[in-house]
């Protein structure tokens, strides 16, 4: 019985992070399906940005967005503020006096959160297409005249662009929670080509504004509206050269709890739209939606059987005894990862990537208990925790 949980264990999380990735990278060369973009396509857009307390970064987001090369009378900026109480309302109606384009201030009282505060922007957007950034995000100058030109193919209904971590000196993140993004971008990539991604990053995307559907306040935008638009039968892309820089968070503590949020929200989407799982609809789709977010959301479990029957079977030697010698220096390696950062150490990628790993997993599992007792995050929180 302990032979059968290890193998059955083993081979689930092989799958989940490296088995499906490869049958999604072999399925898109088998049959990919191009994207027909077009550089130069320009339709009209409207930026949307939630911002609660959010001073200390949205004079420098704005600024950024009024500064992206794009034609200034096809671009406008919408905030709305969800009960700031820290001058951020102040500094919008500041930038927007004398803005090349257009920039529009809306309050939102009481608190309702980030969701809620989009279905209030989206009915007094002018463009054609709804960009969603968040308070803190910086676009690359070309971000949204790549996200735009694959909306010249008439399949598409939402893109999301690229997300790299850098540090506060602009320099790039080399490990940890940067690998995971590089390993999440590769696999949308092979996703795209499959046909839809299953993820997207939410700093940096953009949608049809007639595929729009108001969701309800406890429901994530950044993951329920692109399965809404493959409910409607439109593609979801990546583009990797709409670039968005965002600060990394310096603290275990910070990463936790946005992991944490994010991972409860995700699973509560997963229960709505639960239809786009049922193989007799969309099978490919299903699948993803199944190995990417289900699976990938849950893995806690296989990696806690595991860890036990290693454990159990050691003493019988032989491959057991080598796979309860990896598990341990695998989480020696994540525990000294934890103390290096707690002390300021820089972190190389033997100490990193075991450490995010697991971090990645106590919070999965920490969002699914509070899932099973019914909790909900409704009220949005900026990403620094």
């Amino acid at each position: 019985m302990l032979v059968l949980l290890f193998w059955v264990s083993f081979l689930l999380l092989f799958y989940i992070y490296f088995g499906y990735p490869l049958l999604a990278r072999m399925l898109s060369s088998a049959r990919p399906r191009p994207v027909n973009a077009t550089l130069g396509y320009q339709p009209k857009v409207s930026i949307l940005i939630a911002a609660y307390n959010e001073a200390k970064d949205i004079e420098t987001t704005l600024q950024n967005k009024l500064a992206l090369d794009y034609p200034p009378e096809k671009l406008e900026v919408l905030v709305i503020s969800d009960e700031s109480s820290d001058g951020t309302d102040e500094i919008v109606e500041r930038i927007a006096n004398g803005a090349r384009s257009s920039v529009r201030l809306f309050r939102q009282v009481p608190r309702q959160g980030k969701t809620a505060g989009l279905n209030t922007l989206v009915p007094e957007t002018t463009g054609d297409i709804l960009l969603f950034s968040d308070a803190n995000s910086q676009w690359d100058t070309q971000a949204v005249n790549r996200l735009c030109s694959n909306f010249a193919d008439p399949q598409v209904g939402y893109v999301t662009g690229k997300m790299v971590y850098v540090n506060e000196d602009g320099s790039l993140v080399g490990d940890g929670c940067s690998a995971y993004m590089k390993y999440e971008n590769w696999l949308r990539q092979q996703e795209t080509r499959v046909g839809s991604v299953v993820g997207v990053d939410g700093g940096i995307d953009g949608m049809r504004k007639t595929l729009y559907q108001p969701l309800n306040a406890d429901q994530l935008p950044d993951f329920v509206q692109p399965l809404k638009v493959v409910e409607q039968g439109y593609r979801v892309i990546y583009e990797p050269e709409a670039l968005l820089k965002e600060e990394a968070l310096n603290d275990s503590e910070s990463e936790f709890s946005m992991r944490v949020r994010v991972s409860l929200r995700a699973l509560w989407a997963l229960k709505n739209m639960r239809h786009l799982m049922n193989p007799f609809r969309d099978p490919i789709f299903a699948w993803q939606l199944i190995s990417h977010k289900l699976l990938r959301y849950t893995a806690f479990v296989p990696l806690f059987t595991l860890a036990v029957s290693t454990l159990l079977l050691a003493p019988t030697r032989g491959i057991y005894t080598l796979a309860a010698i990896g598990l341990v220096v695998f989480a020696a390696l994540a525990w000294t990862g934890h103390k290096r950062e707690g002390e300021g150490r820089c972190l190389s990628a033997a100490y990193s990537i075991p450490y995010y790993f697991m971090l990645l997993n106590i919070a999965s599992y920490k969002a699914t208990s509070a899932f099973l007792k019914g909790e909900k995050k409704v009220v949005w929180n900026p990403r620094k925790g």
